[in-house]
């Protein structure tokens, strides 16, 4: 999932190897990096649809992330958050395109990068600083099961960031306006616009 060369392929054109067109783009990084906001606009841009990975959770589940979490630990949110994430990606190979959002800590777990090698699906990381997500994961009403003290969040986020540094692009959103973040990520995956 490294940025390499063909990493500025236009989506919807062949991946080596399979005959399918890519699908899909899915947006990774820490909380409060801007994921679900920019994945709603990148989707809009496109004329694509968006999906929250931990929506789609929670749907499945019948409760909130806080509820699984308490109810079921972190194990017990990551299985649902699994399988959750193999069913969205099963969808983008028949349904129509997706902007697709992970949970922060989705793209850290080996089950889930294999699912995501698999469907060779381009990747983008939306970073931070890390005192940036901590004031906007504090200024929102959505609360964060593993948002508890600052340092603990600011090891995590350092524990995390190398492997969101794996995704195929990294885009800075710390002080940027939501529209320059999707023009730069369509621009670097050379996405196309609708006309």
């Amino acid at each position: 999932m490294k940025g390499t060369p063909e990493s500025r392929r236009k989506v919807g054109a062949p991946v080596a190897g399979r005959d399918a067109p890519v699908r899909a783009v899915i947006l990774v990084g820490f909380m409060g990096a801007g994921k679900t906001s920019v994945g709603r606009a990148l989707g809009r841009r496109l004329g694509w649809r968006f999906q929250d990975l931990d929506d789609r959770v929670q749907a499945s589940e019948g409760r909130t992330v806080e509820d699984i979490f308490r109810e079921s630990g972190e194990t017990g949110f990551r299985r649902a958050e699994h399988a959750a994430l193999r069913e969205l990606l099963a969808e983008t190979e028949v349904g129509p395109p997706m902007v697709l959002a992970l949970g922060g800590g989705a793209f850290v777990e080996a089950n889930n990068t294999s699912l995501l090698e698999a469907a060779a699906t381009p990747t983008v990381y939306l970073d931070a600083p890390p005192d940036e997500l901590w004031r906007r994961c504090g200024a929102d009403s959505l609360v964060r099961p593993l948002r508890r003290e600052e340092s603990a969040f600011r090891q995590l986020y350092e524990t995390r960031r190398p492997k969101y540094l794996q995704a195929r692009l990294r885009i800075e959103t710390g002080g940027r306006d939501i529209e320059h973040i999707v023009g730069e990520i369509v621009s670097n995956l050379g996405l196309e616009s609708p006309s």
